[in-house]
């Protein structure tokens, strides 16, 4: 089933999207209920309210997808994203060989965990602002989002993960590679306004399996510039999510994007970062494709 937040009369409401993909049923609607948000949903669901929304996805009722516009199927995230950096091998000896002038990165033995900070996820065919203002250095980064249903903490198990999960989405971790060097962090050059882009909506997790291999590409005016699989992560979404949360929460609506594979722009020689004008797709097998323009 595909979870959306979609505009309606100007008005962002969530709802699932038909088999077929072509109506927004939305979910208040069906339940009766009145959750604000896909976040509000997401948090307090129950399986019989599942269930009645699969039933319905099934039908021929909801909206036209013509009278609606897809947002950000979660506009404003409950914490900062929690991201994996280098869990690709080949963006792992990509980063090698580019990282402050070539060879001074080290393997690191333990995953590598940061947060980028975002007020407002970007959404399907909306703007990815270039900031060229403070950093000319502009990169993509395709990565597999993942959507927690539930809570994980010190108490759930490995095996206790997947029940935790709720879907997953594709994500672009748009990066400022200047202001990274800059500040020996990436916070900051993770973190700009616009910087942080998903959709085009949420597969629930019965669709894909747990640690499912699946083809990840990011394409630059049409242009492949990263093709891999999820199977070729150094740390799969199990172990991600039940090492980080040895001591530290995580809640239902929190995200954790995955991991880049190699071909990012900073990676070419010379490196390929995007311009004003640019239009960027990021796309996940059995998801869907994510589309923006740099202006």
């Amino acid at each position: 089933m595909k979870y959306a937040t979609v505009l309606y009369r100007g008005e962002p409401i969530p709802v699932v999207l038909s088999d077929n993909v072509r109506r927004a049923i939305p979910i208040n609607d069906v339940l009766g209920t009145s959750y604000p948000d896909l976040i509000s949903f997401i948090s307090k669901n129950t399986e019989e309210q599942i269930d009645s929304l699969r039933k319905a996805a099934a039908s021929d009722g909801g909206i036209d997808m013509s009278q609606v516009k897809l947002v950000a199927p979660i506009q404003k995230p409950i914490h900062d994203i929690l991201c994996v950096g280098v869990n690709y091998v080949s963006h792992l000896e990509e980063t090698k060989q580019h990282f402050d002038g070539g060879g001074k990165f080290q393997s690191p033995e333990k995953t590598v965990f940061f947060s980028k900070r975002t007020i407002r996820i970007v959404g399907p065919d909306e703007s990815i602002l270039a900031h060229e203002d403070l950093d000319e250095k502009l990169d993509y980064e395709v990565e597999l989002a993942v959507i927690l249903g539930g809570t994980i903490d010190s108490s759930v198990d490995y095996d206790g993960i997947a029940d935790r999960i709720f879907g997953y989405s594709v994500f672009n971790d748009v990066s400022a590679r200047e202001l990274q060097a800059r500040h020996l962090q990436w916070y900051v050059g993770k973190s700009l306004d616009t910087f942080c882009a998903m959709g085009p909506w949420i597969v629930s997790a019965d669709e894909i399996a747990m640690n499912e291999g699946l083809d990840i590409e990011s394409r630059v005016n049409g242009e492949v510039r990263q093709h891999s699989n999820t199977k070729y992560m150094r740390r799969n979404v199990s172990n991600l999510l039940y090492d980080f949360s040895r001591g530290i929460t995580l809640e239902a609506g929190d995200i954790l994007a995955t991991g880049t594979p190699a071909g990012v722009g900073q990676g070419f020689t010379p490196p390929r970062f995007m311009k004003k004008g640019d239009v960027v797709e990021v796309e996940v097998e059995r998801i869907g494709t994510l589309r923006n323009t740099v202006v």
